[in-house]
This record gives structure tokens, C-alpha cells and sequence, in this order.
């Protein structure tokens, strides 16, 4: 069983990930998220506005709306060549994409021939109206990205910002994949984290900061405990013609590498777009030189999904405990959906079960904590270590009579006695 699979049959288990609409079949290319798999994703999106926005002066937030004037989507040229090479087996009626097979010549499903390639759109087509057959077709966007372009002048306008200046987006984006595969990673639902940050049309000022974003992303995968062996630059031989430069953050995915980030100079593309398309200025006033000029965009455009899938992967771990086995999720505690489990020592002893709860209740009150009180103490940690818990809190005798807990670590686990009234304290600082 390869990382896909145990990931994939890990996250249904736990509750991280489950298939789309799995009573009525599925839908393919679609995910729900469950009960972990939410708080991982709402922490690595809180971790990166941290990082992008509540860290720093020069940057900026927005959230833009999923549906958009469809002119947007002319200007930035989606509607023209935002598309993939489709084939199809004249055999099986099987659909493929003609850039990703290794043999171009035969369907991989049933040897069959292939059509002549066809190019495929992938903006998802929806209609807005109350009257049918008057109704506006319009897309959900293909990517985040043109909502803080089609808003720079009233950034601009509403706040005190100077280039350079940066403008940070989370949010959905939806394409028609052809093929959506491996598990999250390549899905027509999905969620991405992107900077759009404006420089001015400077050679070489821009590629500093080219550089410096580049850098930063890849820090901040590794900051949250993602390991540098399994991260490398790629480097983007084949630029798109508005591009200068383009690098992908690349993740070791069980020995084949896969994109995870891009970081894209995009020159002076997107605003120069809009500003034709829309009859609006979209220069900037430069208050030191005097000066109007288009900026150029450095972008670095991450998967909040695929992040996620990664960040399993990576912390996936198979390892032997005397004579068994465990299979544990080593996240950063940052990222952890429970920072922390709570345990009776006994569910069968009320004063250990208030004394638990109390505990529990105080904890919930700053994060998100576990309770179980199913089974052994064994098999408690063995479920709270696949859910990638930190830390789990016994409460027994010993602590009725002089408040302490013992803290068991997910990692190294080893056991430690602490005072109730450091517990808050132990786990902040095993936070940072």
C-alpha cells in the first residue's frame, strides 16, 4: 500500500477527509471535510494569515467574491486558454488529459485508440437569474487571484498602503478537471492561500523580492514541521508568456515530486489586463518620484488542500512499540486538530470523571481538546496518536489528592507529572 492509499484509508478512518457525497455514489474530484480534517484546515489557514498578514505592516487582507463579472475572466485570459489537450478512447469512451499519459498512442484502461486531442476549458459554467432563458452565464473562478487584482485601486483608495505593498486572499476556486486524482490532490473543488504582492516595475528590485518570497513560503512549510528533505525548487523552464520567472514549491509525495506552491513574477499582466478590459486607470501615484506607472505583481499561490495532504504525509509515521506496532500523526502542535486529549483514569469513578471534566472544560476554553474515557489508557493513546494529539492528559488517583495530571507526549512518549495549574502553561509553550 503506497502513502495515497494508507492516507487516504487514514483520513476516512479518523475523520479527516471522507468522499463527496458517498451515499448516492460519489462525485468525483469532490471532498468533505470531517470533524480533524476541519480543524487542520482552519489551523494552516490561520497559520498563514498569521504569517502573511498579522505579522507584517506592508501586507494587507481581502475576501473576494466566488462569482465575478465573466469580463474578468476575458481580461485575464481564462476564458481563452485556461484549458487542458482532452482525448478519448474510442474503445472504453474513457477521458484522459493528452499532456499527463506516458503513451499517447493507446488508452492505459483497455489498449484502445485515442480521438485527436480536443482542448477541454476548465472554468465551471453557472447561470444567475430568475427567468429562464434570460439568464446570465457567468463561472465560479478558476483561481483567487483576479479578486485582488479588480479591487487594487480600492485597496489603494480605502487604505494607507505604499508600494511595496502586498495583498493576501484564502479562498475556494473551482476547475473542470479532467482527471481529478490522488486523493485531495487535484480536486474541482478546492481552497488556495495566495499573496499578491506589488512591487514597482523595477528588473532589478522586483527579483529581490522574487527571491525573498520565494525563500519565506518555503520557511514557513518548515516552520510548522514540514521536513526540508522532502521540499525542493523547481524551477519553471517553460514560462507563460506574461511570466518573468516562476519557481514550485515541490512536496516528495512517496518518491514522486508534486507541486505544492507557486511563486510566479507576473510582471505587469494582470493590472495592465484589466485596466484594457475595463476602461479604468489602474496606475499608481508614486507620492516620492511623482511618478504613474503600472505595478508588477510577484505572486506565491499555495493549496490549502493539497498543504493539508502534505502535512499528513509528512507526519505520517508506521513505528514499532515493543511488540506492536503504531501508526501516529507527528503534526506540529500548531497544526494538530486537538492540541490535547483528556482522560479519566476510569470511567467508572465519578470523582475522576469530574475531576477530568473540569480540566477538560477549562482547556476548551483556549483550544480545541479531546475527551475519551472508551477503554484502556492504551488504547486511548493508540486513537489519539493516529489523530496526531500531542499531548494526552490522565487524570487518576493521585491527582484527587495533589492536583497534578500525568502528560503523556505523542512523540517521545514519555510521561511527566504537572500541576493542574501549569497545565495551560506546558501545552503554550510546547505551542511555539
Amino acid at each position: 500500500m503506497d502513502i495515497f492509499e494508507k492516507i487516504t484509508a487514514l483520513a476516512k478512518r479518523r475523520g479527516f477527509v471522507y468522499p463527496g457525497s458517498e451515499i448516492y455514489g460519489g462525485l468525483a474530484g469532490t471532498w468533505d471535510y470531517g470533524p480533524l480534517g476541519v480543524e487542520l484546515k482552519r489551523n494552516l489557514k490561520e497559520e498563514f494569515w498569521k504569517f502573511s498578514v498579522k505579522s507584517r505592516d506592508n501586507i494587507v487582507g481581502i475576501d473576494a467574491a466566488i462569482i465575478m463579472n465573466p469580463k474578468v475572466w476575458e481580461a485575464s485570459g481564462h476564458l481563452a486558454s485556461f484549458s487542458d489537450p482532452l482525448v478519448e478512447c474510442k474503445k472504453c469512451h474513457h477521458r484522459f488529459r493528452a499532456d499527463q499519459l506516458e503513451d499517447a498512442s493507446k488508452c492505459p484502461d483497455c489498449g484502445g485508440e485515442f480521438t485527436e486531442p480536443k482542448q477541454f476549458n476548465l472554468m465551471v459554467e453557472t447561470y444567475l437569474g430568475v427567468v429562464e432563458g434570460e439568464k446570465t452565464k457567468t463561472y465560479l473562478r478558476g483561481e483567487i487571484t483576479q479578486g485582488v487584482h479588480v479591487n487594487f485601486k480600492n485597496i489603494i483608495s480605502s487604505t494607507r498602503v505604499k508600494l511595496p505593498f502586498g495583498v493576501a486572499q484564502v479562498g475556494k476556486a473551482f476547475r473542470n478537471e479532467i482527471t481529478p486524482g490522488g486523493f485531495t490532490f487535484r480536486s474541482r473543488e478546492f481552497e488556495q492561500m495566495e499573496i499578491q504582492f506589488y512591487v514597482k516595475p523595477d528588473e532589478e528590485e522586483s527579483m529581490k523580492w522574487f527571491e525573498y518570497w520565494k525563500e519565506e513560503r518555503k520557511k514557513w512549510y518548515l516552520s510548522l514541521g514540514m521536513r526540508e528533505e522532502n521540499l525542493q525548487f523547481k524551477k519553471h523552464d517553460q514560462l507563460a508568456h506574461y511570466a518573468r520567472a516562476a519557481y514550485d514549491i515541490e512536496y516528495n509525495a512517496g518518491g514522486e515530486w508534486k507541486e505544492m506552491e507557486g511563486i510566479h513574477h507576473r510582471g505587469d499582466w494582470d493590472v495592465k489586463q484589466h485596466e484594457a478590459y475595463s476602461k479604468q486607470d489602474m496606475t499608481y501615484f508614486d507620492e516620492e518620484t511623482k511618478e504613474r506607472y503600472l505595478p508588477w505583481t510577484i505572486e506565491t499561490s499555495g493549496g490549502v488542500d493539497r498543504a493539508a495532504l502534505f502535512f499528513l504525509m509528512d507526519a505520517y509515521r508506521e513505528e514499532k512499540v515493543g511488540e506492536d506496532e503504531r501508526v501516529v500523526l507527528k503534526l506540529h502542535p500548531k497544526l494538530a486538530p486537538y492540541k490535547a486529549a483528556v482522560f479519566p483514569l476510569l470511567a467508572n469513578k465519578p470523582q475522576l470523571v469530574e475531576y477530568a471534566r473540569k480540566i477538560y472544560g477549562d482547556l476548551k476554553n483556549e483550544w480545541m481538546v479531546a475527551w475519551d474515557e472508551r477503554g484502556n489508557i492504551g488504547k486511548r493513546y493508540r486513537a489519539q496518536d493516529e489523530a496526531g494529539t500531542p499531548f494526552c492528559i490522565t487524570v487518576d488517583f493521585d491527582s484527587l489528592e495533589k492536583d497534578d495530571v500525568t502528560i503523556r507526549d505523542r512523540d517521545l512518549m514519555t510521561q511527566e507529572r504537572v500541576k493542574v495549574t501549569d497545565i495551560h502553561k506546558f501545552i503554550a509553550e510546547k505551542m511555539k
